[in-house]
């Protein structure tokens, strides 16, 4: 079974200042009350076939009575899986969704008979790796040729000219396409007959899908009859949207400036994971596990715990409100 680059990478714990994390300030995003999930929260939807998935994003809006939602990036109507909604204010996690890897299960049907060891050998060659895709023509996306990683393809069954396969790529690539490309570099031609999400970065058939009739079930033991439980399995905090990202801890006092739109300086940082890139997005977090920000880092991970000085990561969406965390005024204290 393939893996995401994501899920392949083992990362280290570098410690750059042993540090604690003060029990007065913030909390652990597992202990949160379920009123907090409500509004701060993500459910990994199975979509069923018909609905578009903004219809889904609204069909969880209405159940839940939250007044804001957001999706992990669209299925067609037909297409069904996994479809990650954020609620309320956690909306937002929804971009760095977007751009996680995917993984889907694909039925596609070859134009006539094929042999089994070629199409073997032309997926193996031209298709996994680097492509070139042009998007079709009913796309969201300008249609020019555009370059999409396929990580693995991996052929599970083939009953005549139908071919079940799954695939993990790149986000913004069309498994319609792809079958198509497919089908010509075959010289017979093919489509896509059916297709299945089964993973958007962190979120996958394993991590709580649920149905839209569970999560009414859920929500219908919650304000009727005051149990909880079914809905907090079904509502991730929003921290596990970002779960796939390599991540960085920062100490109390760097907290709140963060809050306010302060770009992370060296010396707020706790500790950070290895094999960080400048240029990468990764998610900044209290010692609580607190998603403060997501943001492009403008450091490797060696140079986070050794440089005295310098910015280390940009900001780009704040998640953490100001005044969670004690303003820090002394210019001694680390500062983020």
């Amino acid at each position: 079974m393939g893996d995401l680059p994501f899920e392949r990478m083992e990362r280290e714990v570098f410690v750059r200042q042993q540090a604690a994390t003060s029990p007065k300030f913030g909390s652990d995003p597992t202990q949160r009350p379920i009123t907090e999930l409500l509004e701060y929260g993500i459910v990994n939807i199975d979509k069923p076939s018909g609905p578009t998935s903004h219809q889904i994003s609204a069909f969880v809006q209405k159940i839940l009575h939250v007044n804001k939602s957001g999706h992990s990036g669209t299925l067609d109507p037909k297409v069904t899986g996994i479809l990650a909604v954020a609620i309320g204010k956690a909306t937002r996690i929804s971009q760095s969704l977007l751009t996680a890897g995917k993984e889907y299960i694909c039925l596609m049907h070859l134009h006539d008979t094929f042999n089994q060891m070629q199409l073997q050998s032309i997926i193996k060659e031209q298709f996994i790796g680097k492509i070139k895709q042009l998007p079709p023509i009913k796309s969201a996306v300008k249609r020019q040729v555009r370059f999409r990683k396929i990580y693995y393809i991996e052929i599970l069954e083939i009953k005549g000219q139908d071919v079940l396969f799954r695939v993990g790529c790149q986000a913004g690539t069309y498994i319609r396409k792809l079958c198509h490309d497919i089908g010509q570099a075959m010289g017979c031609g093919a489509h896509m007959a059916e297709l299945r999400r089964t993973k958007a970065g962190p979120f996958n058939e394993s991590t709580e899908l649920c149905t839209l009739q569970d999560l009414t079930d859920a929500y219908h033991y919650y304000k009727e009859e005051g149990d909880e439980s079914h809905l907090r399995k079904l509502i991730h905090p929003t921290e596990f949207g970002a779960s796939h990202l390599p991540k960085i801890w920062i100490v109390d006092s760097a907290v709140n400036s963060l809050c306010n739109g302060a770009s992370l300086k060296a010396p707020g940082v706790a500790k950070v994971e290895s094999d960080i890139q400048v240029g990468e997005l990764a998610a900044v977090l209290t010692l609580k596990g607190e998603l403060v920000a997501v943001g492009e880092t403008l450091m490797i991970s060696k140079e986070m715990i050794s440089s005295q000085r310098g910015v280390v990561l940009r900001s780009s969406q704040v998640f953490m409100p100001p005044g969670i965390y004690p303003k820090i005024d002394k210019p001694s204290s680390p500062q983020a």
